[in-house]
């Protein structure tokens, strides 16, 4: 299995560091960010990587060059201009078309039983099926419900032709997924340059019309590590031994 870490962005939340370092190379408990989802791909298995690049992009790929040094196999796709998520994929399809294959983002550090989310994936038959997680503030940065099944009836606004009254939890995305390649039949055809989001348009174009999307809840360890304040928050708590990360 292949996965993609999605390291383009300009790292807004983190300037000015981001301004000279690109964001996947800011250091979190003294490595940099972006090695926490490549170690725990590699944990569980995974050595093929796709890096998209765009902000100071020439800096991650000078650093982790061909992966070797992690044990780890990477290419990078290159983006000229920003393309968001969904464009980001749409681009790195050549290298993802072939078979099921993970997602996950730079600033996230998660200690994910890999195994568990690929066997919902496949129990389910899902096209895609997202980490999801509860939050108190989901509504502020876009819930979704599932239902008692682990299947997405609600995306934003979107909702499944078969959805019924519930009952249904609401969470949120944890930038984690597991994906088919059916996915890129729902996106542009036009190329591979496109600007667009998986969040906004992708995934509840699959949802309306009918698409399996799994939603796996996982309620370990997550963090968000996109702004200087939860940086600070996971290093004091790594260094108190209140968390663990099993893959390092």
């Amino acid at each position: 299995m292949k996965a993609m870490v999605f390291a383009a962005g300009e790292g807004q939340r983190l300037r000015p560091v981001t301004e000279k370092v690109p964001k996947a190379l800011v250091p979190v408990a003294g490595r940099p960010m972006i090695e926490y989802p490549l170690l725990w791909l590699r944990h569980h298995g995974i050595r093929e990587v796709v890096i998209n690049l765009h902000h100071l992009g020439e800096q991650i790929e000078a650093y982790l060059k061909d992966g070797a040094k992690l044990g780890l196999k990477i290419t990078y796709s290159k983006e000229q201009e920003l393309l968001d998520t969904g464009g980001g994929l749409l681009k790195a399809k050549p290298f993802l078309q072939d078979g099921t294959f993970i997602v996950v983002n730079t600033d996230v550090l998660i200690d994910l039983p890999l195994d568990d989310l690929i066997d919902f994936h496949r129990v389910k038959k899902a096209t895609a099926s997202l980490v999801l997680r509860p939050d108190p503030l989901a509504d502020q940065y876009g819930s979704m419900d599932i239902d008692s099944e682990g299947r997405i009836c609600r995306f934003l606004k979107a909702k499944h032709p078969t959805t019924s009254g519930g009952p249904y939890t609401k969470l949120m995305f944890t930038g984690v997924q597991i994906l088919e390649p059916r996915i890129f039949e729902y996106m542009p055809s036009d190329g591979s340059s496109a600007k667009f989001g998986t969040t906004k348009d992708t995934y509840p174009k699959m949802l309306l019309a009918g698409e399996a999307l799994g939603g796996f809840r996982f309620d370990g360890f997550w963090q968000d590590v996109g702004t200087a304040e939860r940086i600070k928050q996971v290093e004091d708590r790594l260094a108190k031994g209140s968390i663990r990360l099993h893959y390092l």
